[in-house]
């Protein structure tokens, strides 16, 4: 951050908040030396950020608010958010999965992003609980001809998609008992699952209790599961798990996400996929490990 001596405290309270940002905390320590002033004079700007709830003062430093466990955004809130990364997961998801199989892919952002690469693989099966990736495939294949009076004729190769039923979510998927019977008669070659949070100690989970329970069908019902979801997923828990790191193949994750976090993630999972340019903008290719 160079020499803040001089900064006003606005400057410096928003450098402060940029880093904790950026790097999911910082100490201290480490913000009095880049802003070059005390200790006091940064435990005040941590004080004054967390009574603005912009930041959550912690022993020795500050971390980013931490948002309720049953907090769910709506499906528009969050496609709004890394949509570098997802663009860079979903193509590297989608050369995961073979011409003629049958997948399935769970309600989100990221999935919705996939879906979109999707569609130029052939002869899929498509099952999903979530509207906006149905409609994906459906545009995809083209509904209506001549002003929507009559069917079109199918796109060869273009996916069959199943669309399940149930009651929609803020995240436009569908759950509930008629979604969870419809997968339990199921069997996918590979899962796509969209997660809100991703950690070591909690697993997989969701803000709202329905779609958990979806989610577990889906994940009892695939051979493999694959989880797409980018570095900020990293650490976040909601309110219910529906499946441990254990019952996890593969996750495809992007660039941001932290040295620390791969390798835990490595230790836990067969497979890591780390998609899109690597910290500074240097391009590499997919970082893909597997466990021996």
């Amino acid at each position: 951050m160079g020499d803040n001596q001089n900064l006003l405290a606005e400057q410096r309270r928003a450098l402060i908040l940029e880093e904790v940002r950026r790097r999911g905390g910082a100490r201290v320590g480490e913000l009095t030396r880049q802003l070059n002033v005390s200790d006091m004079t940064v435990r005040r700007d941590l004080d004054v950020l967390a009574r603005q709830g912009s930041l959550e003062k912690v022993h020795g430093g500050a971390v980013p608010p931490a948002e309720p466990s049953t907090h769910e955004p709506g499906f528009e809130a969050k496609s709004a958010l890394e949509l570098s990364a997802k663009a860079d997961i979903a193509r590297a998801a989608a050369a995961m999965a073979r011409p003629g199989s049958a997948i399935a892919l769970s309600g989100g952002t990221t999935t919705y992003a996939l879906a979109q690469q999707l569609v130029e693989v052939p002869d899929l099966t498509v099952v999903t609980n979530s509207v906006r990736v149905a409609d994906i495939f459906h545009a995809a294949q083209g509904s209506t001809d001549d002003g929507g009076r009559a069917p079109a004729s199918r796109r060869t190769g273009a996916a069959t998609v199943v669309l399940t039923g149930g009651v929609r979510t803020p995240s436009d998927s569908l759950v509930g008992p008629v979604a969870d019977a419809a997968i339990r008669s199921l069997h996918f070659d590979v899962l796509f699952l969209g997660v809100h949070g991703i950690s070591a100690e909690a697993g997989l989970s969701t803000p709202n209790l329905a779609e958990a329970e979806t989610n577990r069908r889906f994940v009892a019902s695939a051979r493999r599961v694959v989880v797409v979801a980018d570095h900020t997923k990293w650490g976040t828990v909601g309110l219910s798990s529906f499946a441990s790191l254990e019952e996890v193949d593969a996750l495809v994750t992007d660039g941001g996400l932290p040295d620390a976090a791969r390798a835990e993630i490595r230790e836990q999972l067969p497979e890591l996929v780390v998609a899109g340019a690597a910290e500074g903008g240097r391009a590499s290719g997919n970082d893909r490990r597997k466990a021996d």
